[in-house]
């Protein structure tokens, strides 16, 4: 057996190594004052940076979970080893050679322990697959490396190597090194059949995974050859040294660029991975066959030291609709980050190996120069789920978008993009404030919509016909109970303070209570007007279907709407229709009512104009320049029309 390390070779290696070293292969350190260091603690997930590190005494501490030690026992934990272990590794980093008690040379390799032993054939058979790589059956894999761009040192620099055609020439190679079959069917390298154990890749190109630290634990292949009946890409299986979920490609090779440029790249494959690094984007990872989930998030945020202080992380992903349903799922765990997020699609589709090999580094470069924010991404991606020309299709896209917005963590952005989406939508910027308002707050109290509520509903603020409460000075509409009978829609009180929906209450009061205001010209006009409070788009709907109002029953056309919206909304139709109105002569009437109508067609013209401002700014005027001469005369015309009313006012 091997004797024990003496305890002075122990101490020597505890006080020759540089613990800051040591900690820096996995967490971003930041100077915390004279001779301290501070970084996001590698054994819990936090958000501020609790793990302390004080080079001169050798020792760590996090003030968050506890954690503390020295350098041998960050090892032991970080890397899952033996105390022994820890110290021969440290050892060997300083190259110091232990001594060991009752004349013992150390443990063999029968001795070390199941992940040592695991480590050492992934290295040995790294070494194989390199070695493979030159010899002349390997011609389709050269071929293949060529062929997007990759020169030997571009091979070299990665590690890429090649699984020879054959059932075994890895597991000859392997047991000839002195591994037992019951070792080799650890390390998820082979196969099992009828005839026991075979290897798993076989004529492919072979990429090794490294762990953080730069240790071998799995291999991604390539198909090459036709009859290959496998998949496209064949991973390491699931093994204890080998979890996809918590393992980033190139992330060995990356680790200090992330760290000193405060920026992760995220690209889909292997040769993406390349590409970037050779093209200069040295911060570049990938995963391995899984999506970017929690656990790559935490090696992320630890090495950008994502503590609130800046830093982002790039996803690139293809144009098509994998790629956007990969970004619409980064961005779910988009608010794991402080770090901003962001995305980067190649309008033709083309990855970044593709990009290098058709149009040169600077291209991979400038794509990622032209990252987009995520939540931009986002919202376009809801957009164009949404029919945009029509006004069912703008209001289902403004629902769906409005969340995206209120979730922009930069609160000085969230106006802006507010903005950006009323002119994408067309819609006026306060209806989508609105929206995003109500989205932000449904998120702040984490409430959701009550059981059978619409979406439209949803978005409104509190303080509509039947959530239970009337507003101050109007009666109330809806069950005193606040919910509606089964299967009925909820509408939700509207903010009296909210401008538009005043007005619009406003214009329901008016038509409702002097219907002749509607002859000629103006029933066409409130016909074809837009309410955007829903409980009030309700009344306007019974309104449109009623038909206009006749002089001589306007108690019975009253009654006729009140039959005509939804049982919860029967109440504030009989509100409207008495609530007094600022008027103390038939002139003031009259003129009072004339003003209220035309402030609400004056509201519908601006709503068009919007409405063909966002067509006008989605349309590419070369390419229809009959379309674009024709919405710019329709703006004008609109113009005209609201200034007549104006005028007339």
């Amino acid at each position: 057996m091997a004797g024990l390390i003496k305890r002075e070779d122990i101490d020597e290696v505890r006080q020759r190594t540089d613990i800051k070293e040591v900690v820096d292969g996995y967490v971003t350190l930041k100077g915390a004052g004279l001779g301290t260091y501070k970084g996001l603690c590698p054994f819990h997930d936090e958000r501020s940076p609790s793990f302390t590190v004080r080079p001169q005494v050798g020792r760590y501490h996090c003030f968050g979970c506890g954690e503390d030690g020295d350098a041998i026992s960050f090892v032991q934990k970080m890397d899952h080893t033996s105390f022994h272990e820890a110290v021969e590794k440290l050892a060997a980093r300083i190259g110091y050679e232990l001594r060991y008690e009752d004349g013992g040379s150390g443990p063999n390799r029968e001795e070390v322990g199941k992940r040592q032993r695991l480590l050492d054939a992934h290295k040995i058979a790294d070494e194989f697959f390199r070695s493979q790589l030159l010899t002349p059956g390997a011609a389709e894999g050269r071929n293949f490396l060529d062929g997007r761009g990759f020169d030997r040192a571009a091979a070299e620099q990665f590690g890429v190597g090649y699984a020879p055609q054959g059932w075994d020439a890895l597991l000859k190679h392997l047991r000839g090194r002195g591994f037992t079959d019951q070792e080799l069917k650890l390390t998820g390298m082979f196969s099992e059949g009828n005839r026991g154990i075979y290897d798993r890749f076989r004529g492919r190109l072979i990429w090794p995974i490294r762990d953080i630290a730069g240790d071998t634990i799995g291999f991604g292949a390539r198909k090459l050859y036709e009859d290959d009946q496998g998949p496209k890409y064949l991973n390491t299986p699931e093994t204890t040294l080998y979890k996809k979920s918590q393992v980033l490609y190139g992330i060995d090779l990356a680790k200090r660029n992330i760290a000193k440029e405060r920026q992760l790249v995220v690209v889909e494959g292997y040769t993406d991975v390349m590409a970037c690094h050779l093209a200069g984007v040295a911060t570049a990872v990938a995963t391995c066959g899984t999506a970017f989930g929690t656990e790559h998030i935490k090696i992320a945020r630890r090495l950008l030291s994502d503590d609130g202080s800046g830093g982002e992380v790039i996803f690139t992903f293809d144009g098509d609709a994998a790629g956007q349903k990969a970004a619409l799922r980064a961005f779910e765990e988009d608010q794991r980050f402080t770090a901003q997020t962001y995305v980067a699609v190649e309008p033709t589709g083309a990855d970044p190996c593709d990009l290098r090999q058709t149009r040169g580094d600077a291209a991979v470069r400038e794509l990622i120069g032209s990252r987009r924010p995520l939540f931009e991404f986002a919202i376009k991606a809801a957009l164009r789920r949404h029919n945009l020309d029509t006004v069912e299709g703008r209001v289902a896209a403004l629902r769906e978008a409005a969340p995206v917005v209120a979730q922009i963590r930069d609160a000085g952005m969230r106006p802006a993009y507010t903005r950006e989406l009323a002119g994408w939508l067309g819609t006026p910027i306060e209806e989508v404030s609105r929206s995003v308002g109500a989205a932000a707050k449904r998120a702040a109290t984490g409430g959701q919509p009550p059981s059978g509520t619409s979406a439209a509903a949803a978005q409104q603020p509190r303080g509509s016909a039947a959530d239970g409460q009337a507003a101050p000075g109007q009666a109330m509409a809806g069950q005193a109970a606040g919910a509606p009978p089964s299967g009925a829609p909820a509408f939700m009180r509207p903010d009296p303070r909210d401008p538009v929906a005043a007005m619009e209450r406003q214009a329901l009061e008016v038509v409702l209570q002097e219907p002749g205001v509607l002859d000629g010209a103006a029933w066409p006009q409130f016909e074809a007007s837009y309410f955007s409070t829903p409980a009030y788009a309700a009344v306007h709907t019974a309104i449109r279907a009623t038909g206009p109002g006749p002089a001589a029953d306007p108690v019975g056309w009253v009654e006729h709407i009140r039959q005509e919206v939804p049982e919860p909304l029967r109440a504030l139709v009989s509100e409207l229709a008495v609530t007094p109105l600022p008027a103390n002569t038939p002139e003031a009437m009259q003129r009072y009512c004339r003003d209220i109508l035309a402030r609400l067609f004056e509201l519908q013209i601006t709503r068009i104009k919007a409405e063909k401002m966002g067509q006008l700014q989605r349309l590419d005027a070369a390419a229809h320049p009959e379309d674009f001469q024709r919405l710019n005369r329709e703006l004008m015309q609109l113009e005209m029309q609201r200034r007549a009313l104006r005028s007339d006012g």
